[in-house]
């Protein structure tokens, strides 16, 4: 450990006691005029993201911000991505400081807003963006839905551990993705195979890391590295496949083609196949069979 410093650990740690590339978002609320509210974010990451019946981000944020009150009041949001561009990093910072009216701070926004396809009481959702999340808050965890609008001075106790009010000047919210909007060039790179062009450019914010200055970094090309799967053999996906659906057999065949599929992912891609061979009135999973269901699978990601 002689190469290492011991760094006293402070509060907003993530920005003044170490470096961590976090995303730059800007958080579309409606405040209490019907307005659209757009404020700068980093901390906001996936959440639930498998096995549960919705998708989730979580978001952190002072609770006195324009942000958490309007959040807390329309438990409606919009999360825009917005590409490395350092016109769009420069109106981030403005629209980030802290205080501002909505009115005021939007008055001379550069960013195009366009209506959400979703409702009236959502907010407007930023036309620049390269994706956007259309979320709503899940104020039933924790019972958060307790917590109210308007306390500009911070909050007292007692505080929710993740959702909600969680201290004196901080919020945690669950948001429920309800949507997600993708330009139809990363939407095509997603569905029809990725390749280094096709690739947002995605700037790396590094957070207020002194008293003048935010950093953030240029988007670069990025490169591939080839995942070192491990192949399982074909006996463990036929022994595999003969336990998913009794009525539904797997050829020799067509499970050497399934070797690549990790073991951790294989019962439940296998079962997919079934569940679709089903529809499709297939009893016997050959290599034909098996193109049918691959293209079915493809299809319906497409359409998701």
């Amino acid at each position: 450990m002689d190469q290492f410093k011991d760094l006293r650990i402070v509060d907003n740690f993530y920005q003044t006691s170490s470096f961590i590339p976090m995303p730059t978002i800007l958080i579309g609320t409606v405040c209490e005029s019907g307005q659209t509210n757009l404020g700068s974010y980093s901390l906001c990451f996936p959440y639930y993201i498998a096995g549960k019946d919705y998708y989730a981000m979580i978001l952190e944020a002072r609770n006195s911000s324009n942000t958490a009150q309007n959040i807390l009041r329309t438990k409606k949001c919009s999360l825009n991505f917005i590409p490395d561009d350092k016109k769009y990093f420069k109106e981030a910072v403005r629209l980030g400081f802290p205080g501002d009216k909505t009115e005021d701070k939007m008055k001379n926004c550069i960013f195009t807003l366009k209506n959400s396809t979703l409702g009236e009481d959502r907010p407007q959702i930023v036309e620049e963006a390269f994706q956007v999340f259309e979320c709503t808050w899940d104020d039933t965890l924790e019972d958060a839905y307790k917590d109210k609008a308007g306390n500009l001075e911070g909050y007292e106790p007692p505080y929710r551990n993740f959702n909600g009010i969680t201290s004196k000047f901080g919020a945690h919210f669950i948001l429920k993705v309800d949507k997600i909007w993708m330009k139809e060039r990363y939407y095509d790179t997603i569905i029809n195979g990725v390749t280094s062009n096709g690739f947002p450019s995605v700037p790396v914010d590094y957070g207020y890391r002194d008293s003048t200055n935010f950093w953030c970094s240029r988007f670069k090309k990025p490169f591939k590295e080839k995942i070192q799967a491990k192949e399982g053999d074909v006996q463990s996906v036929i022994y595999c496949a003969q336990r998913i659906d009794p009525n539904v057999k797997f050829t020799k065949e067509a499970c050497a083609k399934l070797t690549k599929i990790p073991r951790i992912f294989l019962k439940a891609a296998l079962t997919q196949m079934v569940d679709i061979a089903k529809e499709e009135n297939i009893s016997l999973i050959d290599e034909n069979a098996l193109t049918i269901i691959n293209d079915k699978r493809r299809k319906e990601k497409k359409d998701k």
